[in-house]
């Protein structure tokens, strides 16, 4: 797996990742950016949810389970001093379905969480990672 980050002025940075999509990411105004993209440590956010929704999502659906839709929130506590690394994050999925069970959407999580999850897994030798889910009937 490969990327590569290009700066591209002030605190402006394009992404390209090795499958051939692209990101910009730039920093807050107060920081000399000019809020055009995500910040850095968001994208590292984005990345933990999309990998533990991918699992997650793909869990419930081999088992059986009529999922409909699949959000998480994820809300993160970073150390008040540089460096400003997460000290918590905690993860709150949203899934949507018919009949779902409530154990086989606590299985997919923790599944995700302490199996597949490759970001999750990583992370968590370095923060405190924690989860929680609510079921919407659709």
């Amino acid at each position: 797996m490969k990327t590569r980050i290009k700066w591209k002025g002030n605190v402006s940075f394009l992404g390209e990742s090795g499958s051939g999509h692209s990101v910009l990411m730039d920093g807050a105004p107060e920081a000399g950016g000019q809020n055009l993209g995500p910040r850095p440590m968001e994208m590292l956010l984005m990345g933990l949810g999309g990998c533990s929704t991918f699992d997650v999502v793909l869990i419930l659906k081999k088992s059986r389970q009529d999922i409909t839709d699949c959000v998480v929130e994820i809300e993160a506590e970073r150390a008040a001093v540089d460096p400003k690394v997460f000290i918590h994050i905690h993860l709150h999925f949203i899934i949507t379905g018919k009949n779902l069970s409530p154990l086989q959407v606590e299985r997919a999580i923790n599944l995700s969480s302490e199996k597949y999850c490759s970001a999750s897994i990583m992370l968590k030798q370095a923060v405190k990672i924690t989860h929680d889910f609510e079921i919407i009937s659709s």
